[in-house]
């Protein structure tokens, strides 16, 4: 993962991993949500990667336009991830 270098609020966006067809985004809370073409779209995929990488406004965005849209989450403590049905 990369680190977030946009302003870490609580419940935030920390740290980053992109992938050809999705992001992962971990947020303060340790939780780590996979973002998809899937779900919640290519359009917003692309656009969450190019604000991670701006460093700015990413959980804006998370929470404006994706909100619980993922496909995936799990807690970097654990080892498994828990798909969304």
């Amino acid at each position: 993962m990369q680190k977030y270098s946009g302003q870490i609020r609580r419940g935030g966006a920390v740290a980053f991993e992109i992938g050809p067809e999705s992001i992962d985004v971990e947020f303060s809370s340790g939780w780590i949500y996979r973002f998809t073409y899937e779900r919640p779209g290519a359009l917003r995929v692309e656009r969450m990667k190019e604000l991670a990488l701006a460093g700015q406004g990413l959980s804006t965005f998370i929470s404006r336009h994706v909100k619980n849209r993922y496909e995936s989450r799990r807690h970097k403590n654990e080892a498994s991830t828990a798909q969304v049905p």
